[in-house]
């Protein structure tokens, strides 16, 4: 039995995908996550699982960040990126990130049920043929999506947070841990990305933004030594 995995934060379309994957697979058992905390979890829970369709926004999800991580952690995963997006550039980058397929929210369910069956046969899938082509990441965002492919699942989440501004014991407060215990994920997530503070940690994330030339001035200028912030 298949397990497979849906990562929405939107309840109509997580019902609408889980229909799709059962008339796909209708032996299948689906597991559902309405954020990255949550599908991070799911992933350690099920590490066999045979798909993953992953919604590019979520809480916890800034672009394709949690494509990369999934990628890196689970390369054996395949996986449908979900969005709203229906720019060619939006879905030609996600499959240079790893994607196996690429499915606007506006696809009609037959369609998705063909994506499913494609990629479990493993196949690449499109909705459009001009959708395809072949697509090169920009250097600073393959680079950012290496580094942020060895993060661990725990070490993710804190990037993830520090990207949205939250503070060391917002931090800690949200994942039920003490502010030495994010301090210590702080110090490794800086020598994996090659960084020295929390405001670099944040640019990295905004190279896998879906529209990079907007993406906001982050908040509070530089920290030298990523810790300052700590104590507020």
């Amino acid at each position: 039995m298949s397990d497979i995995l849906i990562a929405d934060d939107h309840p109509l379309f997580r019902d609408a995908l889980q229909r799709a994957v059962l008339a796909a697979v209708p032996q299948a058992r689906v597991h559902s996550a309405d954020s990255v905390h949550a599908l991070l979890g799911l992933v350690e829970q099920f590490p066999d699982a045979e798909l993953l369709l992953l919604d590019l926004h979520m809480p916890g999800a800034r672009g394709y960040s949690a494509l990369a991580h999934i990628r890196g952690q689970y390369p054996g995963l395949p996986t449908i990126v979900v969005s709203g997006h229906e720019e060619a550039q939006v879905a030609r980058r996600a499959l240079a990130h790893g994607a196996s397929a690429y499915i606007p929210k506006s696809t009609s369910s037959d369609d998705i049920v063909a994506a499913i069956r494609a990629v479990l046969d493993g196949d690449v899938w499109l909705p459009h043929p001009q959708l395809g082509g072949a697509s090169e990441l920009k250097p600073d965002e393959a680079a950012a999506a290496a580094q942020i492919a060895t993060l661990t699942p725990q070490q993710f989440r804190v990037m993830a947070m520090i990207a949205e501004g939250l503070l060391n014991k917002q931090i800690a407060w949200e994942l039920s841990v003490s502010e030495a215990t994010i301090k210590a994920h702080m110090t490794a997530i800086m020598r994996k990305l090659g960084v020295n503070n929390r405001t670099q940690v944040a640019l990295i994330a905004s190279h896998l933004a879906l529209d990079q030339e907007s993406m906001p001035a982050r908040p509070g200028g530089e920290n030298r030594g990523g810790e300052e912030e700590c104590g507020r």
